[in-house]
């Protein structure tokens, strides 16, 4: 698996924080909801999949009751910026250069904020459920923060629609927002919310929506 922010989103990993924020509606909510209920369940151990520059690792860190935060990801540059970024965590980090597909390790809490589109069919989505289900001890939870769209229908369109206006009233001009859509589809995947509760619930998750706003998502799978 080979996967680079910077070609993929058309950024410098730098400008990366500012430009999630506009590219993502509800992105900032999203970071407190997700390390808000993984600070519930106060975890020994957190795994960050896809941690990007460390904003949900960070939002997460900065809870005392959650203990070690393993970031992991495929991209050096993006590692290497979080990295930098959370070094006054010292020993409460550990960074692994490790794709979706590698053995997790026995955990508390396993987290993700736009990250698991990557994953490119809802048969190996919920393989990944269920491997994030297996990794996990009794009273556990998978929190996913990510768009939830379906792959046709009036609903998709509205939910584009919307997530054009949020990039229009960032600054970008709709032209070059529709153009990105077209863009990030070259290796992102969406599935609608009920698809994405569904395969949570299938692998034995206790699965709910816990907020909503648009395209975006933050979805809680509860391990009992």
């Amino acid at each position: 698996m080979s996967h680079k922010v910077s070609r993929h989103l058309r950024i410098e990993v730098a400008t990366y924080d500012r430009k999630i924020r506009q590219f993502v509606p509800g992105y900032e909510t999203m970071l407190g909801i997700a390390s808000a209920l993984t600070a519930e369940v106060k975890p020994r151990h957190v795994l960050d999949l896809g941690s990007g520059s460390g904003g949900l690792s960070e939002a997460l860190l900065s809870y005392p009751e959650i203990g070690i935060v393993e970031l992991w990801d495929i991209d050096p540059e993006m590692l290497e910026h979080a990295r930098i970024r959370l070094s006054e965590y010292g020993e409460r980090t550990r960074f692994e250069l490790r794709s979706f597909n590698d053995p997790f390790p026995a955990c508390d809490a396993i987290t993700a904020c736009i990250s698991l589109h990557h994953v490119p069919s809802l048969e190996k989505k919920q393989a990944l459920y269920q491997r994030a289900y297996n990794a996990l001890r009794p009273g556990g939870i998978f929190v996913n923060a990510d768009a939830a769209v379906p792959t046709h229908g009036k609903e998709k369109e509205r939910l584009y629609r919307y997530w054009a206006r949020h990039l229009v009233a960032s600054g970008i001009p709709e032209g070059r927002a529709w153009q990105h859509f077209e863009e990030w589809a070259e290796e992102d995947s969406y599935f609608s919310l009920t698809e994405e509760l569904v395969a949570l619930s299938a692998v034995g998750f206790d699965a709910h929506c816990i907020w909503r706003e648009g395209p975006s998502a933050v979805l809680l799978g509860r391990r009992l």
